[in-house]
């Protein structure tokens, strides 16, 4: 379908940014020319009132950059066929580039300032909008090494950051994948194909999928751990560079967040596996599997999808009722973005695929949708919106320095939506098949986002713990610490045979190292903060919308403790596992 044959209401209104391209580009040459006069407060910051000058300066030009941007990226997003809009990305990536090389001086030159005159911003009344970000950097200041050395290790990780284009390029252009033998046919292999074959109700097709994909892998298994090995000896390198006691003190730096969360998730995680244990065995009596159970098994669906067909509007007013728990404000704010065309509905030739929710400061957000009616679908009308309503929340409250809420929250909002549409289908569908199907939906989505990102992350902890005090990481090394901990994770119902032992290999968060915990303690905190709304009412969803417009005014970890979750005490992820427990005793008395 072309965009002109989709209904107008059904597409996002670009217009609230720019009229047009013509008007885009009157603001570009404007913000383009005025950049250089950043450049003019080098070596003036030590001043209040140029220091004041300069961000105030910034902020404003900064604005109208991600603005600029954004429409860029919509325009390339709804149509990436068409030659004018590749040519507004190109010029917005290029402004990007020439703001952040014109101020590259500024962290640098904070730095250098010293800690009396940085508290002594931090606590004047007149910088409050900059406090947090000066208490961040001054936390990271211990880490900073002389201009010097900080020169040498800049150019040093433009060479060593490499891994991860290098696994990209073997994993998707490289990797000798074969076509499937079985029966007679041959069935086309890639990492997409392989997605939609292992849910395949014929368990010997999965089985052949499942053995052809990971030779794939074997073949390459030396050069594979060689790459992840050079990463992870990259990250050890730059640890011990920076004087930190870890890598993952090092990452969880840059989110201003404790080890102790790291660590509370991964003790928790582990006492509750014998309810994920409890799990494996009533999915493995669902699929009626004699014998062992393999991994190939695991994505087989254990109910027919019971899609509740839907068209857009009913999807999105069944949403809204769902939400209900939120208040009538948050309901009206759907409507609002419902009417005042916020959202881009349908697939369109030449438009991106998948969901996001975008925006920026000077903008209300936006959401691309590729609606199709199933199931999963509204649940992504529920979780896309629950970002734009945070974003919407947060640059509502917070002056721009404070309003880009961390990637760390970032899944919690819309992680709550998620839950809150749950419990509303299973409380107000009377056919069984559906409740059964939202059950098991919900339990593989806990399963997948806080158990399987769980062990990912103890997998990384212990590869850069040992390459840290010096051991080499071989592919049998990292054979057997992940055969080890899938064979602890799934229990003895489950078969760990030498193929999903290799599985680290193929995983490409792991080149963004301690990133997939995030994942985990999204949904940890938007069971808790769900569960409250849904058990406290309004004082809980009073707390929950200070939390919403908190932007990046402190730590995500104190801000979240706004919205009754402290990710600092073991009770939060224990309540996560007596949910989990719960829906799968649900499910249980329906099978």
């Amino acid at each position: 379908m072309k965009r002109s044959e989709v209904e107008k209401k059904y597409l996002w209104q670009i217009e609230d940014m720019y009229a047009d391209n013509a008007a885009w580009q009157k603001e570009y040459d404007e913000v383009n020319a005025s950049v250089a006069s950043l450049g003019e407060y080098a070596g003036k910051l030590g001043d209040k009132e140029e220091f004041l000058k300069f961000n105030r300066l910034n902020d404003e030009i900064m604005k109208k950059i991600e603005k600029i941007y954004t429409y860029a990226h919509m325009m390339a997003d709804s149509d990436s066929g068409s030659s004018e809009n590749c040519r507004l990305i190109a010029l917005a990536q290029r402004l990007y580039v020439y703001f952040s090389t014109t101020t590259a001086f500024t962290v640098p030159e904070i730095l250098s300032l010293s800690d009396e005159k940085i508290n002594e911003y931090i606590n004047d009344p007149d910088l409050k909008d900059y406090d947090y970000q000066l208490k961040t950097l001054l936390k990271s200041k211990q880490h900073v090494l002389s201009r010097d050395l900080e020169e040498m290790l800049s150019g040093v990780s433009e060479v060593t950051s490499s891994f991860m284009e290098i696994f990209q390029k073997l994993d998707n252009v490289d990797l000798p994948l074969k076509p499937v033998e079985y029966k007679g046919k041959e069935y086309p292999l890639s990492h997409g194909y392989y997605s939609m074959y292992m849910q395949s109700p014929d368990r010997e097709f999965r089985k052949e999928v499942y053995n052809t994909y990971y030779a794939a892998y074997g073949s390459v298994l030396n050069t594979l751990t060689s790459i992840y090995y050079g990463n992870v000896k990259n990250d050890v390198f730059f640890a011990k560079a920076k004087k930190y006691d870890g890598c993952l003190e090092m990452a969880l730096s840059n989110e201003d967040v404790d080890k102790h969360v790291y660590e509370n998730l991964l003790e928790a995680v582990n006492k509750g596996l014998p309810t994920l244990h409890e799990y494996i065995a009533a999915k493995k009596k669902a699929l009626d599997i004699d014998g062992d159970m393999y991994m190939y098994d695991m994505y087989v669906p254990v109910v027919e999808d019971a899609d509740m067909k839907l068209k857009y509007d009913d999807a999105y007013d069944y949403v809204i009722k769902a939400l209900a728990p939120l208040g009538k404000d948050y309901q009206n704010l759907l409507k609002k973005a419902h009417d005042e065309r916020w959202i881009d509905v349908y697939e369109t030739e030449g438009k991106r695929s998948g969901a996001y929710s975008t925006g920026c400061y000077l903008s209300h957000p936006y959401v691309l949708l590729n609606y199709t009616e199933t199931t999963h679908d509204v649940f992504t009308i529920a979780h896309e919106m629950g970002h734009s309503i945070h974003t919407y929340f947060s640059s509502a409250n917070q002056p721009y320095a404070k309003a880009d809420y961390k990637i760390f929250v970032a899944e919690v909002a819309s992680t709550v939506n998620e839950v809150l549409l749950h419990r509303y289908i299973l409380n107000n569908v009377k056919d069984e098949k559906v409740k059964k199907y939202i059950l098991s939906y919900f339990l593989e989505m806990i399963r997948t986002t806080l158990f399987r990102q769980t062990q990912f992350a103890e997998f990384e902890y212990e590869a850069h713990n040992l390459a840290f005090n010096g051991e080499p990481l071989t592919k049998d090394t990292l054979n057997k610490l992940y055969g080890d901990l899938n064979k602890k994770y799934y229990g003895e119902a489950v078969v760990t045979d030498d193929n999903i032992s290799t599985e680290w290999a193929r995983i490409p968060h792991f080149y963004t190292s301690f990133y997939v915990y995030k994942y985990a303690t999204g949904i940890t905190s938007a069971l808790a903060i769900a569960d409250r709304i849904l058990n406290e009412g309004e004082p809980a969803v009073k707390d929950y919308f200070k939390f919403l417009s908190s932007g990046s005014s402190d730590s995500p970890v104190e801000l979240l403790k706004i919205a009754g979750v402290d990710l600092n005490k073991p009770q939060v992820f224990e309540k996560a596992m007596n949910m989990f427990k719960e829906y799968l005793d649900e499910f249980n008395k329906l099978n």
